[in-house]
């Protein structure tokens, strides 16, 4: 896509894509669904939801990838106990999702093994089926947490981030 479609497609989009995309009642089955999932382990998923690119980023030629690795950092998804926080990053103005993952999961999590939760998700993506998407990514992410980080059962069930998504 060259620069100019981008900036347009980027800057076109607003808050009300996204409601459009995820009304208040997918956005509360979001919140649910990331709920449910951390009741099995002590990992913390957050989901964060934008329209389009702030404009530094598009000026620069940013990917979707570097506002994900910005955005991991405001909403201190680095800030668990465990150091498995893992966000999921929806950009509706490209239709894509970026997962970002604390450094509790080096060693094991590969690079492949995000890549192939993006592409499985991609179908539903294109076809502007955002809330079935994200909920792909939780259940493939909910199941790397339950196999390296289960929950204890003596373990305190501490909600160190919100389970509400986040839009930006």
């Amino acid at each position: 896509m060259d620069r100019f479609a981008r900036i347009i497609r980027h800057r076109w989009s607003d808050a009300s894509d996204v409601r459009r995309a995820l009304p208040p009642e997918a956005m509360a089955r979001l919140a649910s669904h990331v709920s449910a999932s951390e009741r099995g382990h002590s990992g913390e998923i957050r989901i964060c939801i934008e329209a389009g690119l702030p404009w530094s980023y598009l000026w620069q030629r940013l990917s979707a990838r570097a506002r994900a690795l910005t955005m991991f950092g405001k909403l201190r998804v680095w800030d668990t106990e465990r150091n498995n926080g893992v966000l999921i990053y929806l950009l509706l103005a490209e239709r894509t999702i970026e997962i970002v993952a604390d450094r509790g999961f080096n060693g094991c999590a590969t690079a492949s093994d995000w890549s192939s939760i993006i592409t499985e998700m991609a179908p539903d993506l294109n076809s502007g089926r955002f809330e079935q998407g994200v909920i792909r990514a939780v259940d493939r992410v909910d199941r790397l947490l339950r196999a390296h980080f289960p929950r204890r059962p003596d373990a305190d069930d501490v909600n160190e981030l919100p389970d509400t998504p986040t839009v930006v």
